[in-house]
């Protein structure tokens, strides 16, 4: 099972977002599928946590 950095939120800036304050990271990783249609499941999940170790959401 995957268990992500505990430091993943301190790796990365932080931008505050209009009058709510809310602190949203300055990356952010969208995961829709727009080219062809090679699915490596594996590879992807590989690049999902390594995303998510890095604080990227």
């Amino acid at each position: 099972m995957y268990t992500a950095s505990d430091k993943r939120y301190e790796q990365l800036d932080y931008r505050r977002a209009g009058h709510s304050g809310l602190r949203l990271p300055l990356i952010s990783l969208g995961l829709w599928h727009n080219f062809g249609s090679i699915d490596d499941f594996e590879l992807a999940e590989k690049m999902l946590h390594c995303a998510f170790d890095l604080g990227i959401t």
